[in-house]
């Protein structure tokens, strides 16, 4: 089984501490955002847990749980987002000099293809041009490319989640259409051509091979494999987007729990997890009280595809 943490949330940023003692209790509690009524127990050992692949903007209160981490069996990698966008779209992410040190720290520590640079969503408007892409592109390629193997970008799609698009709006912020993301991608694949960098698209239908892009999968069976040697079920997870390459993965976060507040998130919709919170629920912000019907689930270590679900 593969953990995400978080598609949903920053768990590195915010919720350190919780998740380190869900390891230590071996299990967490994960609310279903389609029935909130319902929740899954997963079992969180390490013969349990293939790999758990970290999503954040900012690990710095994290790096601390790493070595806790590692002497308790697990294997892990991170997909670590730095964009060059100010506190108009991050609004609560912090100054961007402070996570490219927490980047080269964290990557020193375990090692730069365990860790992942993302660059998106990438959004324009009159401030954020072409011009100011190619300017803070190159500027993070040269600061972080000794550090990481691998850059991922995505384009803003402004109609996909309706709850954003008065975001959009506000800011000024257009749909770009197939021209548009070939002259940022052109301007993209020549800086990281300078760095020997290797630029992946996540969740993109367009065809951007011919700027030497690949199609990444951000939670990938391939790279688990040459990590850790584990073989994991290269099935592609169904609860994602059909342009998504990930494969199937457990996500243990919730849903409008990030303080980062950025304007782009499809995963906030305006309740933020009251501070301070219980690090010793089993359910990220939240109360299992609350929860009617409770699944177990335990998956086979090494067979993703071959689980037995206990109800």
């Amino acid at each position: 089984m593969i953990i995400s943490a978080s598609r949903r949330t920053d768990i590195p940023a915010f919720y350190g501490d919780w998740f380190y003692n869900r390891l230590l209790e071996n299990q967490v509690v994960v609310k279903n955002p389609m029935n909130p009524k319902s929740a899954a127990k997963i079992t969180l050992t390490p013969d349990n847990v293939d790999c758990i692949v970290f999503w954040t903007k900012n690990p710095k209160n994290f790096i601390k749980y790493l070595d806790k981490i590692n002497d308790l069996g697990y294997n892990y990698y991170f997909l670590f987002t730095v964009t060059s966008y100010d506190t108009m779209i991050e609004k609560n992410v912090g100054k961007k000099a402070g996570i490219i040190e927490t980047f080269l720290k964290l990557s020193e520590k375990i090692g730069k293809e365990k860790v992942i640079w993302r660059y998106d969503p990438i959004l324009l408007n009159q401030k954020y041009n072409l011009e100011y892409h190619a300017k803070w592109f190159d500027f993070l390629c040269e600061q972080l490319h000794n550090y990481t193997r691998k850059c991922i970008i995505s384009f803003i799609d402004v109609n996909q989640y309706h709850f954003l698009k008065q975001n959009m709006i506000a800011e000024n912020i257009f749909e770009l259409d197939t021209a548009m993301i070939q002259k940022v991608s052109e301007i993209i694949s020549n800086i990281s051509k300078n760095y020997s960098l290797q630029i992946a698209t996540c969740s993109e239908s367009i065809d951007l091979e011919k700027y030497g892009f690949i199609r990444n999968r951000c939670i990938d069976d391939k790279l688990i494999k040459e990590l850790f040697g584990i073989e994991v079920s290269n099935k592609k997870d169904s609860n994602q987007r059909d342009e998504c390459g990930c494969v199937e993965s457990r996500d243990i976060g919730s849903y409008d729990t990030c303080l980062h507040n950025c304007i782009y998130c499809y995963a906030q919709k305006g309740r933020n997890c009251p501070m301070p919170y219980d690090i010793n629920s089993p359910m990220l912000c939240d109360n299992v009280s609350k929860i009617e019907k409770i699944t177990t689930l335990y998956i086979k270590p090494r067979k993703v595809d071959n689980y037995l679900l206990n109800i």
